[in-house]
């Protein structure tokens, strides 16, 4: 199993080092989740850099539950940090499916409950609305923008 790979992307994260993790992807990487799809390497790598620093520090990661093979394996990890445009706290809680090519990550996806964070995250905001597609596609839209003006800025 690849877990010596997997380990070594959340310790990497864990140390809020985003170039330690981007060197655990393959350059032909595929990362999706609920806000971001299908991001290439220079883009999924360039978001975990984006998220790290506008964490400005107060971002804790934990993962645990590591299984799988040499082709795949599954973990959950889970983020506490406060969500940056309202200054609510969050945990959130991922599922992540790793496929490996090379002995690094070709397809990274996470999993978790969009409505439960944006609950946490967008307050009100996310009660009423986080269960609707219109938000979802919202916030999206908003996280996709964000990400290419820090891929211009960097």
């Amino acid at each position: 199993m690849n877990k010596t790979i997997i380990e070594k992307f959340y310790q990497s994260f864990q140390r809020l080092d985003a170039k330690s993790m981007a060197a655990c992807y393959h350059k032909d990487v595929i990362f999706s989740d609920p806000v971001f799809k299908n991001l290439t390497y220079d883009e999924v790598t360039t978001m975990w850099e984006m998220l790290i620093k506008r964490s400005k520090g107060n971002l804790e990661i934990d993962y645990h539950t590591v299984i799988g093979d040499d082709k795949m394996a599954q973990c959950i990890w889970e983020a506490d940090y406060e969500f940056s445009k309202t200054g609510n706290p969050v945990h959130n809680i991922i599922h992540a499916t790793m496929e490996f090519k090379d002995g690094l990550i070709i397809r990274h996806t996470d999993e978790f409950d969009f409505w439960r964070w944006s609950k946490m995250a967008l307050g009100l905001t996310g009660v009423l609305m986080g269960w609707s597609p219109y938000l979802k596609s919202r916030i999206r839209k908003v996280a996709r923008l964000s990400l290419d003006k820090y891929l211009k800025g960097n």
